[in-house]
């Protein structure tokens, strides 16, 4: 049976990470490749691309790996027909939190850049004389 994936290199041109990245992730755990073809190599699904967009996303918020993998667990017992009511609702909580904490993020983010545009005038608005 044949098995159907992108390969690491064709998964990081398309994703902007590293090869060593999407390594280091696997060895982690936070996304693994679905399969392996005949010959070793990883072969990752289109749900594996998008969980690597995901975090590519989260990585500019300042969240962590370790934070990202417990983001990510919490889709995936969302997901899962098998998580208990309780789990579900854990999930669902922890999914809560991390929406609130990028919308924190992302207002510092605002600020910085702001402020970056507000030093650029500044510097556009300094003498040409060298």
């Amino acid at each position: 049976m044949a098995v159907h994936g992108s390969k690491i290199g064709q998964v990081a041109d398309a994703t902007g990470m590293s090869i060593r990245t999407l390594r280091h992730y696997d060895e982690l755990g936070i996304v693994s490749p679905s399969g392996r073809s005949a010959g070793g190599f990883r072969l990752y699904s289109d749900g594996d691309v998008e969980r690597i967009l995901l975090i590519r996303r989260m990585k500019p918020l300042d969240f962590t790996l370790e934070e990202i993998g417990v983001f990510l667990r919490a889709v995936d017992t969302l997901a899962s027909t098998d998580a208990t009511p309780a789990d579900k609702e854990h999930a669902s909580q922890l999914i809560a939190d991390v929406r609130s904490q990028t919308g924190e993020r992302l207002e510092k983010l605002r600020t910085r850049v702001a402020y970056a545009e507000e030093f650029l005038t500044q510097l556009d608005e300094l003498p040409d004389e060298a």
